[in-house]
C-alpha cells in the first residue's frame, strides 16, 4: 500500500533532507548526493538536397555517475562494496554483474517524511575514497566518497508520497 504524506506545502523540497539506501539497507551519515542526470546525444544530419539547416535527432542516452559522500564512521558499507568489485576483477568465476546493487534515494518533506523516491539501477563503484586528505591544522569532518556507475534511474511511481489533490496549479 502506498505511503501518503498529505503535505500542505507548496514550497519546493529542501535539498538537505534525504536518505540513501543500498539494496534496502539505510546507509548512515550520507551528507551529499550528486545530481541524478541523464543525457541524450544529439545527432545532426542533412540530406544532400535539403536546405542548409540540418535535422537533429536523438542518439544514444546515458546516465551520469552518481557521487555519494558520507562522514567517515565505523560503518563500512562503501568500503565493503568497493572491495567486492576489486575482488571480482581478479576472479574468473565472478562477474561485475554480481557486484551491481540498486540504490534508493528518498527526498523528505519538512516534517521528515519521505515524499519522493528515486531508484537507481545496476550501480557499482568505479571510484572509492576511504580517507580524505588529513590535516592536523584543519577543523573539518573526514569524508568518505564513492562514485557509482549506474544503468539509469527512475522516480518510483508506486511510491505516492504526495496527495495529488493538495496542490492546485495556477492556470
Amino acid at each position: 500500500m502506498p505511503i501518503k504524506v498529505f503535505s500542505r506545502e507548496v514550497d519546493p523540497f529542501k535539498n538537505f533532507k534525504f536518505r540513501v539506501y543500498v539494496e534496502g539497507k539505510l546507509v548512515a551519515g550520507v551528507s551529499k548526493v550528486s545530481p541524478l542526470k541523464t543525457s541524450t546525444e544529439a545527432i545532426s544530419f542533412r540530406n544532400g538536397g535539403s536546405p542548409s539547416t540540418p535535422v537533429v535527432s536523438p542518439g544514444a542516452s546515458k546516465s551520469d555517475p552518481v557521487t555519494l559522500e558520507k562522514g567517515l564512521t565505523l560503518d563500512h558499507t562503501f568500503e565493503d562494496w568497493a572491495k567486492a568489485v576489486l575482488a571480482s576483477l581478479g576472479d574468473d568465476d565472478l562477474s561485475l554483474g554480481a557486484m551491481r546493487r540498486n540504490v534508493t534515494i528518498e527526498v523528505l518533506n519538512a516534517q521528515g517524511v519521505p515524499a519522493i523516491k528515486y531508484n537507481l539501477f545496476g550501480c557499482w563503484p568505479s571510484e572509492y575514497t576511504a580517507v580524505p586528505e588529513l590535516d592536523a591544522n584543519a577543523n573539518a569532518t573526514a569524508i568518505e566518497k564513492i562514485i557509482l556507475q549506474n544503468q539509469g534511474f527512475e522516480r518510483d511511481a508506486e511510491f505516492a508520497g504526495e496527495d495529488p489533490g493538495v496542490f492546485q496549479p495556477v492556470v
